[in-house]
């Protein structure tokens, strides 16, 4: 049952959130909204939207683990196994600007959480919490990301620059029917997050598998099927690049927005999550900084994208390992 209630929830979340962003975007297109907008605010949301969907649920249901295993699995999941998976399918070229601003925003993200999830060594706390305040504070570094990317992508004339084979692809829906994706995939998103929660937490219970192990790996891969998809679908049309995009916005996404709703909604007790996950998540997006930097000349090589699949592989070993 409790499987069921995982691949049912799974589903209705993924499904709802294709319903709500093509909605979303069909909207704002009618409306004459750049499609460089639409992407950075609506697309963005709607690959991240079951991350968000879960870790609320999960965070309003008391399963702190689950809500921020996640964020940290999704966000290890990405870097590594979605970049090294696109980078078989075909090397991933990365400019110049991503490895100057984007990639080390990424770094940021990853050491904010884990001064935030540190209070224990760094204010002598009895326990790891990520409090309201620290929500609060994701949220204001993920306004500054909005400010910061709706600033670059002006100032390079983006804006202006959409092709029309760009604008073709956001498909204008009546009215209607734009309101009804929208409502439809909003129910979709809360109905098979609840589910989805309960799954998990169950199949925790049973395999007598902590929360946080479920949540750094079965939750994570799953709600990280939007990426993977995006990515791998990327490379097969000859455009790679794209996947470095797509990481880069998820992760971001996930620990400036997803946890920073999630921790301004009801504090988040750390009790699973441990500071090795928390490295290694700083430590995946240090590795793709570096592969760019000094190895393949600004391109992730099939050498290096098996490297990082590896290294997810060793990382998920560790956790079995651990139980």
């Amino acid at each position: 049952m409790d499987i069921l209630f995982l691949v049912g929830g799974l589903l209705l979340i993924l499904l709802g959130a294709n319903g709500l962003t093509d909605g979303a975007a069909s909207v704002a297109k009618r409306f004459r909204i750049p499609s460089i907008v639409i992407g950075l605010t609506i697309v963005a949301f709607g690959t991240s939207a079951p991350e968000l969907t879960v870790s609320i649920s999960s965070a309003l249901k008391g399963s702190a683990d689950i809500a921020i295993g996640n964020v940290v699995g999704s966000n290890i999941f990405n870097t590594l196994m979605i970049v090294g998976c696109t980078a078989l399918f075909a090397p991933i070229a990365i400019t110049r600007n991503t490895l100057k601003r984007e990639i080390p925003l990424c770094i940021l993200s990853s050491f904010a959480l884990l001064i935030c999830a540190n209070d224990i060594f760094l204010d002598g706390s009895r326990e790891n919490i990520l409090s309201i305040t620290d929500g609060l504070l994701l949220l204001c570094f993920f306004a500054i990301f909005l400010s910061y990317t709706f600033a670059i992508a002006k100032r390079d004339g983006e804006m202006k620059e959409t092709s029309q084979s760009e604008e073709e692809e956001i498909r204008q829906l009546p009215m209607w029917k734009s309101a009804l994706y929208i409502l439809g995939g909003l129910a979709g998103l809360i109905v098979g997050g609840n589910f989805f929660v309960e799954g998990a937490s169950g199949i925790a219970r049973s395999l007598g598998v902590s929360e946080s192990v479920i949540g750094l790996t079965l939750v994570a891969g799953g709600t990280s099927l939007p990426e993977l998809a995006t990515s791998i679908v990327a490379a097969l049309k000859k455009n790679p690049e794209i996947a470095i995009g797509n990481v880069i916005g998820s992760n971001l996404f996930n620990i400036f927005f997803v946890l920073g709703c999630s921790a301004s909604i009801t504090p988040l007790h750390l009790t699973g999550i441990t500071n090795f996950d928390l490295w290694v998540l700083v430590g995946s997006s240090l590795l793709l900084w570096l592969f760019g930097v000094f190895f393949g000349k600004r391109t992730i090589t099939r050498m290096e994208g098996s490297i990082l699949i590896l290294c997810y592989v060793a990382y998920t070993a560790v956790l079995i390992y651990s139980l």
